[in-house]
């Protein structure tokens, strides 16, 4: 078994833990708490758990903590009154969700939210035995981390803790290329959320219904998703949605802005039922004003498509891909970069479904139109190189993907230097094009310079960092089975890894 397969097996090992421990405490209070590094695949493995756990009957609901009132005990309570059948059901989960959105510094408040909803967790024990059912809380690391240090009394009554790794074959999908409105594109330089948020004060304290209010909090919201704010930037948006429709109207041009906007944040926190619908108002409003073949309203259709992408609903996504695609080349032209970016993102959908011969001419002309208008070592280029040599790995055409990767990796250590994550990101690829290829020496070297490289530019419990190693010491292993060993170099971490997996034969 490789360590592709040791990670599934782990995976499966906490879920069948999780399961039964949720089936053995129903009727009485046991915390739970699963810890997971991707929203991603957490929200895979909830819809996994609670599929089978309602197939036997059992009554499975979600509660999402609000930043408003950051309570554990108050967002229970709001659900049972809600659902009063989940306090009497004989067989009942909660999955409580939405502490990892806590993530903002204090926005006018003593404390900020994460802090608020830590502290009150620490006295919370005795009030949640009003609660009695199995409640499966979802921390990340870093949260998991500071809960048992700011809340040790809250984290001792735990009833288990199930941890769950990223499937590493995740690390390698495609690249898509975000469309944005005007008002989406991120500022330069980044605009600095107190500033916003002063200039909010201000304005509210002399004329409390300015018009310019909407836009002022809608710019804090960027701001606040640029810094990774989410729960702040939440409110931000919601704020400017309420002003900008009590203001201009419901179907106004920059009510679709706040829609679109809101939508983008919420998918960037995987929560794609509340995106999906904003996304398809924010479309209505443009076709409406607009008309059918406008540029806004190609703008809106790859973004509702990249969300029915990400949720794996490929057939709804390809229509609106190609329907955005020929707005842009009736409007700009086929050679344009939006076009370009276009034909990508069609492409990468193709390559999902595994329809490579489709998305293969598809690649190779959005590579063309970016080369042509930007130049061949611009960093566009490079993500199209990189696609393009992923979908041909994909395909077994390993000799056509290598020069690929290479020229890709070339141009990001030009333009962005040779300790950048992308870099990185970049000689994972190659090692792992080099790992199909049965080339365990040759991929040894890049996947020690990629995790040097992570661990000086990214936070010590980023994923990657997980990811790379864990890649690293699937080739070492492979090498080892393959009778290759000979080849890998005496680095320290290389002989550390042959040890451990000596030991384990």
């Amino acid at each position: 078994m490789d360590l592709v397969d040791d990670v599934a097996a782990e995976n499966h090992h906490q879920l069948r833990r999780l399961v039964w421990s949720i089936q053995s405490s129903y009727g009485r209070l046991n915390l739970l708490v699963a810890i997971c590094d991707n929203w991603k695949y957490r929200d895979e493995i909830i819809d996994t758990y609670e599929a089978e756990l309602r197939e036997k009957g059992t009554r499975c609901d979600r509660v999402r903590i609000d930043l408003r009132q950051p309570s554990l005990k108050q967002s229970l309570q709001t659900c049972v009154e809600q659902e009063p059948e989940l306090a009497t059901s004989p067989a009942a989960m909660v999955t409580i969700l939405g502490v990892d959105e806590l993530l903002g510094l204090r926005l006018n408040q003593e404390r900020s939210a994460l802090e608020q909803f830590l502290f009150s967790l620490q006295w919370t024990r005795e009030s949640l035995r009003g609660f009695q059912l199995p409640l499966v809380l979802w921390l990340t690391p870093r949260i998991a981390a500071q809960l048992a240090d700011q809340a040790p009394d809250f984290w001792s009554w735990r009833g288990g803790v199930f941890e769950f790794s990223q499937p590493i074959a995740w690390a390698f999908e495609p690249e898509r290329v975000q469309s944005q409105s005007q008002e989406q594109a991120p500022s330069s330089p980044a605009a600095d959320p107190a500033d916003l948020q002063q200039q909010i004060d201000d304005l509210l304290a002399q004329d409390p219904d300015s018009p310019l209010l909407g836009s002022l909090y809608n710019d804090l919201g960027k701001a606040l998703t640029d810094k990774v704010r989410y729960g702040e930037a939440e409110v931000a948006h919601i704020t400017a949605l309420h002003r900008r429709e009590q203001q201009l109207g419901a179907d106004h041009p920059d009510v679709a802005i706040s829609l679109n906007n809101l939508a983008l944040l919420y998918k960037s926190m995987g929560r794609y039922g509340e995106a999906e619908p904003l996304y398809e108002r924010s479309l209505a409003i443009d076709e409406q004003v607009y008309g059918k073949d406008h540029l806004e309203v190609a703008a809106d259709l790859n973004n509702l498509a990249a969300l029915y992408d990400s949720m794996g609903r490929y057939e709804e996504a390809e229509p609106l891909y190609e329907r955005s695609l020929a707005i842009d080349e009736q409007v700009y032209g086929k050679d344009h970069l939006e076009v370009a970016a276009d034909l990508n993102n069609l492409a990468a959908l193709y390559d999902s479904m595994g329809r490579y011969e489709e998305a293969e001419p598809l690649y190779e002309r959005s590579l063309a139109i970016w080369e042509q208008q930007l130049g061949a070592d611009h960093l566009s280029v490079a993500t199209s190189l990189n696609n393009l040599a992923t979908l041909y790995k994909a395909m077994g055409r390993y000799r056509e993907a290598e020069p690929l990767y290479e020229r890709s990796l070339a141009i990001r250590e030009q333009q962005l230097g040779a300790d950048h994550p992308y870099v990185a990101q970049s000689l994972n690829n190659l090692a792992g094009l080099y790992d199909s290829m049965g080339c365990y020496g040759e991929a040894e070297p890049l996947y020690l310079q990629a995790l040097a490289i992570q661990a000086k530019t990214l936070p010590e419990n980023h994923p990657y960092n997980k990811t790379g190693y864990n890649n690293f010491r699937s080739s070492v292993h492979a090498a080892l089975e393959a009778g290759q060993a000979d080849q890998l170099s005496d680095h320290p971490m290389t002989q550390e890894i042959l040890r451990q997996l000596s030991g384990l034969e």
